[in-house]
């Protein structure tokens, strides 16, 4: 898929990289996949995402290239069949060399049997045999071996005219035999290219009316700068409504990542999942420890009056056999509005520390269990309760507390998008990716 080697690839950057992640989130979250006949343009041009009409004339090239390769193969095909029919010419001439080339050969043993023969009557001849006898037998033997000669060059001009002819047919046959692979492999190129335009064409499409940047939400983060490994670390949250109205609905999407340990390399095609750190979130609403899902699931904090924020606490357990490094916590909110207006931000809560490998005996964590992704943890009542317990946005607070705040359940996971990369997803796309899952989310309740 298309977004997942957009996921991956921004990712290796992201996760090795924090800092330039941290400046460059907001064109991942805004970049959208450009036309499989387009260049990458060089550092330092404007990469402007592709219109609709790019992506549609992108998609008929790409049809075209795909029709006119399978024309090809077709051909190709063709070509190596053609090559197996005795009427082909090539496969004709063989043939005919090879009739030729047996004649040949009967002929040359018949001229070596006769010579034989020859020279054998005339070592037979009596003593006594006069000299015509001995004239005729000598010519004999001298007109078989002039014939046994004649032949055996008559035979090499044949098998040389055999091997020209097989030669000719096989080296058709293995040019044949790769002009097919090409196709066949140009097919597949075509094919992929073709389906890269449409599913970039059906991603621009699925977007078209997606929220726009907003930074209506303000996420602030804050928590310890060092982590011990398998031992719970707690982080404070603050969602602030920084808008001039009340905002409808509210939702955060958090995780938190660990970074490559050293030789750890990242390519497209590495799994993401074993540098993920499990998140866990509680409130003055939800006193319980729940865990984030994986699959673009929110904490949708609900209503927010203008001004007012939202306290979560997010517990994070490095698994106790992770190695000393680095890692980060990040969130990402949006809104929607029953007017039906929306917005993302790009500037979502980020917080570094360090990860210390775990001392001594290693502990063991506590498991939560995830949630079914069918099942939501019921939403609380509205609460309205004052600043009491909060402090500074992105200051720690001991009792969360809400102010204007629904908070919600967490996303139904059973109707957003299971992509596998999750958590770099959101690293690597921002708060884009929670426009992919609010929109799935959408449509699905619709």
């Amino acid at each position: 898929m298309k977004i997942r080697r957009i996921l991956a690839t921004a990712v290796a950057a992201a996760v090795t990289t924090p800092v330039v992640f941290l400046s460059a989130a907001p064109a991942f979250a805004d970049t959208k996949p450009s036309p499989a006949s387009t260049q990458k343009p060089a550092q330092g041009e404007d990469d402007e995402p592709p219109t609709l009409d790019e992506l549609k004339a992108a998609v008929a090239l790409a049809q075209k290239e795909y029709d006119d390769a399978v024309v090809a193969l077709d051909r190709a095909r063709t070509a190596v069949d053609a090559l197996e029919k005795p009427d082909h010419p090539l496969r004709a001439a063989v043939t005919e060399a090879q009739g030729k080339a047996g004649k040949a050969a009967d002929a040359k043993t018949a001229a070596d049997t006769a010579l034989t023969e020859a020279e054998q009557a005339e070592e037979d001849l009596p003593d006594d045999a006069g000299d015509e006898q001995k004239k005729a037998a000598a010519e004999a033997v001298k007109t078989a071996k002039e014939t046994a000669e004649k032949a055996a060059a008559d035979k090499t001009a044949a098998d040389e005219v055999l091997r020209l002819a097989s030669k000719d047919l096989a080296d058709a046959s293995v040019a044949a035999s790769q002009v097919f692979h090409r196709a066949e492999v140009a097919k597949e190129e075509a094919s992929r290219k073709l389906d890269d335009a449409k599913e970039e064409l059906a991603f621009h499409e699925d977007m078209v009316g997606a929220c726009e940047p907003d930074e209506a939400v303000q996420i602030d983060l804050s928590g310890p700068k060092k982590v011990t490994a398998g031992e719970p670390a707690v982080f404070s949250m603050r969602v602030t409504n920084a808008s001039d109205r009340a905002l409808d609905l509210v939702d955060v999407y958090a995780d938190a990542l660990r970074d490559p340990a050293p030789g750890e390399d990242t390519d497209e095609e590495t799994d993401f999942e074993k540098w993920t750190i499990p998140v866990e979130w509680s409130s003055a609403d939800v006193l319980e420890w729940t865990p984030v899902g994986d699959a673009f699931e929110t904490i949708e904090v609900g209503k927010l009056a203008k001004g007012a924020h939202y306290d979560v606490k997010l517990r994070l357990t490095v698994d106790a056999d992770a190695p000393a490094g680095g890692g980060s916590v990040f969130a990402f909110g949006q809104y929607e509005n029953n007017d039906g207006t929306c917005g993302i931000s790009l500037d979502g809560g980020h917080a570094n520390f360090d990860v210390l490998a775990a001392k001594g005996d290693k502990p063991t964590p506590t498991p939560t269990p995830t949630p079914s992704p069918s099942t939501s943890t019921p939403a609380p009542a509205t609460t309205t309760g004052g600043n009491t317990g909060t402090t500074q946005q992105g200051g720690s607070s001991t009792t969360p507390v809400t102010t204007g705040g629904t908070l919600a359940a967490t996303g139904a996971n059973d109707v957003l998008p299971q992509l596998g990369l999750a958590a770099a997803g959101a690293v690597a796309l921002g708060a884009g990716a929670m426009v992919v899952a609010r929109r799935r989310k959408a449509g699905a309740q619709a």
